[in-house]
This record gives C-alpha cells, sequence and structure tokens, in this order.
C-alpha cells in the first residue's frame, strides 16, 4: 500500500506560480512513473505531467512550457512547479504513482486561479 499527500494548492493570481508537492509514503526508488492529473468542475481528470523513475518526462500540450515536473527519490517527493497560471488551470490536482503492477492516487489539492 502507498499513501500519497500532496500540498502547495491555493489561490493565485492569473499569470502566477505555485509548486505543488506530493509525498509518498514509501522509497520513491521502487516506485515507477509518477503524475500529476487534474479535474475541474464537470470536467473529466485529465493528465498534467508524467515522470518516470529515470526522469523522462511528458506534457500535454495545454501546460507544456509552463509547468515543470520532478521527483526526489531521497525525499520520496514527486513536485509540480507551476508558472504563468491560467484561470483555466483551476482544478482539484491529484498526485498519482505506480508501483508493482499497482496504481495509487492521492487526495489531492485544490488550485483556485483568479483575481
Amino acid at each position: 500500500q502507498v499513501q500519497l499527500v500532496e500540498s502547495g494548492g491555493g489561490l493565485v493570481q492569473p499569470g502566477g506560480s505555485l509548486r505543488l508537492s506530493c509525498a509518498a509514503s514509501v522509497s520513491a526508488f521502487t516506485i515507477g512513473a509518477m503524475g500529476w492529473y487534474r479535474q475541474a468542475p464537470g470536467k473529466q481528470r485529465e493528465l498534467v505531467a508524467t515522470i518516470t523513475s529515470g526522469g523522462s518526462t511528458n506534457y500535454p500540450d495545454s501546460v507544456k512550457g509552463r509547468f515543470t515536473i520532478s521527483r526526489d527519490n531521497a525525499k520520496d517527493t514527486v513536485y509540480l512547479q507551476m508558472n504563468s497560471l491560467k484561470p483555466e488551470d483551476t482544478a482539484v490536482y491529484y498526485c498519482n504513482a505506480g508501483r508493482y503492477g499497482m496504481t495509487y492516487w492521492g487526495k489531492g489539492t485544490l488550485v483556485t486561479v483568479s483575481s
């Protein structure tokens, strides 16, 4: 079993930045790919960013160039640096991790982009 706890969400103005963190309850060296997803009100959950155990990253066009995912295996933590935030980035952001064929999710952290 893997517990994932997200933090760092909040209210930010358009154009601002936030950094989300996701701490895992097990060694990140035993985790494969990790990722961030988001779900806006009335919409389906969508991919935001993924990072493999080797550090390869993937982003959809909607966030490419603005968001950066990284992981610190020594701290069992994955990060999402979000810059140039837009109102349409408003959503609950969820952390995701794969380990030994199982997929785990955190409970999410709310990001609101508004003036």
